[in-house]
Parts: structure tokens; C-alpha cells; sequence
């Protein structure tokens, strides 16, 4: 029988052994840190400091609380999508915009939303969780323990599942020597390969791209954004990342709607998580 607090209580410690060995790597005093801000996947109020999908440590004590007491430093968390569509918003492609839908492109397949220029979270802070649309026909079972969700098959995870099994079976790919190479991750290395135009690599970004572009095309005809910004680590793939998108909006927009909506990519890519998780800190330190 497995202790479950133990064991979410032991992926926190992991988390802070690892926080530890960065600021010594950094060679900053402590002293001078106002403190550290996470992003984090899954469920997490913000407000409350409890991420409700992982690292749950106790019913009396927020996971907030508890690294910033073993970190002896403040620490703020948020959803990794929130995050990464405040950091668009205040440095990349969602500048000075009133309406936009940061899509992150990463483990998952999140969203962001800036409704009249500020972050939308909803009533509960739980707003975007666009992974979870009802749009795949796979059988695949989700990481929410649901079937039939948008994120099995646009991941970037299940990306690099097919680029593995492709490998294994012997199609002629890149991929083979890169995987190879353990200096790197096996998602590293998948988005190098699309940006390089390795064919397989490209033909399961594309199949992914065409399901998020679906994905979009509902979002559109309920948000009528003015822009969508395509973010997160998986934007490192590019221009590659549009066409099949494009497609999907093409197939199933409405054109008077559509044509509303621009489709930008981010300049930020995997920087955006953490200028947003800097700016977490900063900004919730001048509200002390």
C-alpha cells in the first residue's frame, strides 16, 4: 500500500533539493532573492497556493506554504498556461491587445485567455483547460482519467511517442540518430528535427497541429479572439506549426469569424514560463 501524502509529500521535496541546487549554481546570496515563482501544470488556485492535480502535501497546509517554509524564501505558484499568457501579455505577441488566446504547446495542450487586456481564470481560477475538449477520435485514455480528450493526441508527449515508434519500426528518419544522442531530451531533439524538415517529424506535428487547429476553430466562434498566439516549448517547431493549423481553421470556421482572428507565433517559445514566473514574484512582492 502506497502512502499517498508521503509520496506527493517526497515529489516536493525533490522539487525543493532541485530549487536548492540552482540558486547555489546561480552563486546569488539568498539574502537577495524576494523569492521564487512556479509554474505548474494542473489544477491550481492560485489564490490559495494549492495545486489540486499534484504535490496535494496535506489537508492543513498549501503546497505554497510548505516550500516556501523549507525554501525560507516567499513562493508563489500558478498554472503553467496562466503563466505563459502573462508573460505574451506582457512581453510577447499579446502586447497592448484586448483579446487573445495564448495556446501552450507543451506536456499538455493548454490555453490562456486575456479577455479586456487582463487574465481570465474563471469563477473557480480553472478557465482554459483546453487539453480536455472532447475532440480526439483515439480511444487513448487521458492523464484526467478521461476518454476522448484534445491532448491525446496533441501533446508534445504523444508527439515524441509516435516519433519513437516510428523509429522502432524502422521508417527512414533523423530521428534515429537524435534519439541516440542522450545530451538532449527526445522532445528537444523531435522539435529540432521538424524545424530541420525531417519528414516524419514534420508528419506528426502536422497530424497534432490539424487537431489543435480544431481545437481553435470552436474557440473561435466563442471568443472571437483577435488574436491566437501559438506558445509554450512546442512553438520552437515555427512556421511549420501554421499550415496544418490554418487548415483545420479553414475547414471548420466560419470565414466572416475566422478572418478576425490572426495566428501569431511566439518569439518567447520556452522562455515564456519563466519571464511569467519571475513577474509572478515580482508583482505579488510590491502588493506586500
Amino acid at each position: 500500500m502506497i502512502d499517498l501524502d508521503m509520496t506527493e509529500r517526497k515529489s516536493a521535496d525533490t522539487l525543493i533539493e532541485f530549487i536548492d541546487r540552482c540558486i547555489k549554481k546561480s552563486t546569488i546570496d539568498k539574502e537577495n532573492l524576494l523569492g521564487i515563482g512556479i509554474g505548474m501544470p494542473g489544477f491550481v488556485n492560485a489564490d490559495k497556493g494549492i495545486n489540486y492535480s499534484f504535490m496535494q502535501i496535506e489537508n492543513d497546509i498549501s503546497l505554497q506554504d510548505y516550500l516556501a517554509k523549507k525554501l525560507s524564501l516567499p513562493v508563489y505558484i500558478d498554472n503553467d498556461s496562466s503563466l505563459i499568457a502573462l508573460a505574451e501579455l506582457n512581453f510577447g505577441e499579446a502586447r497592448n491587445l484586448k483579446d487573445v488566446l495564448v495556446v501552450n504547446i507543451g506536456w499538455g495542450t493548454g490555453l490562456g485567455m486575456i479577455i479586456n487586456g487582463k487574465l481570465y481564470r474563471g469563477s473557480s481560477g480553472y478557465a482554459g483547460e483546453f487539453s480536455h475538449i472532447p475532440l480526439s477520435n483515439s480511444n487513448a485514455l487521458c492523464s484526467c482519467g478521461k476518454r476522448g480528450c484534445l491532448e491525446v493526441e496533441t501533446s508534445l508527449l504523444v508527439m515524441v511517442q509516435k516519433a519513437e515508434a516510428a523509429v522502432k519500426n524502422g521508417e527512414e528518419t533523423s530521428l534515429k540518430a537524435l534519439f541516440n544522442d542522450k545530451s538532449k531530451s527526445h522532445v528537444d531533439h523531435f522539435l529540432n528535427a521538424v524545424v530541420k524538415q525531417d519528414p516524419v517529424a514534420i508528419s506528426i506535428l502536422a497530424d497534432a497541429a490539424f487537431q489543435i487547429g480544431k481545437g481553435l476553430a470552436t474557440l473561435i466562434h466563442i471568443m472571437n479572439p483577435e488574436r491566437i498566439v501559438l506558445s509554450g516549448r512546442g512553438a520552437k517547431a515555427g512556421k511549420m506549426l501554421l499550415p496544418p493549423i490554418q487548415q483545420a481553421i479553414n475547414e471548420f470556421c466560419i470565414p466572416r469569424v475566422a478572418e478576425q482572428t490572426e495566428i501569431k507565433l511566439s518569439t518567447l517559445t520556452d522562455e515564456a514560463e519563466l519571464l511569467a514566473a519571475a513577474s509572478l514574484m515580482v508583482e505579488n512582492s510590491l502588493f506586500e
